[in-house]
């Protein structure tokens, strides 16, 4: 079985990344910072932002993974992967906006967090056998 369904969400993710860190990189040049983020708010807020993204997005996609080769029906692989990939959108859109709370950061980390919290609960009760 070859995991399509998650494929599509990590390419996804994968852009998602890759965007994140041409913000980082073009923010760097225009404000001449090579490494760290020096006292430039709006870097540090990207730098966070990616690395936010790179701290949550593999393992909830390792888990659509176990998932989807658990057998998990695809509707469901799309509801997380979707999830996913919204929550990491409206994350780094709040988090390049405000370093402070924001709808955006809000609605980011509560779905991923939901997508993380749903599929590792399918999985140990499929584990279990209970699923």
């Amino acid at each position: 079985m070859t995991p399509t369904i998650t494929a599509l969400y990590a390419g996804l993710a994968g852009l998602l990344l890759l965007a994140l860190a041409v913000l980082v990189v073009a923010r760097r040049r225009s404000a001449k910072i090579g490494i760290g983020v020096g006292d430039d708010r709006e870097l540090e807020r990207r730098v966070r932002a990616h690395a936010n993204a790179a701290e949550y997005v593999p393992i909830a996609l390792l888990l659509l993974l176990l998932a989807e080769l658990s057998g998990l029906g695809s509707h469901w692989l799309h509801v997380a992967g979707i999830a996913l990939v919204g929550a990491r959108l409206a994350h780094a859109w709040g988090l390049t906006r405000s370093a402070g709370t924001s709808p955006g950061r809000f609605v980011g980390t509560l779905g991923t967090w939901l997508v993380i919290l749903g599929l590792s609960a399918w999985l140990v009760l499929r584990g279990a056998g209970i699923a």
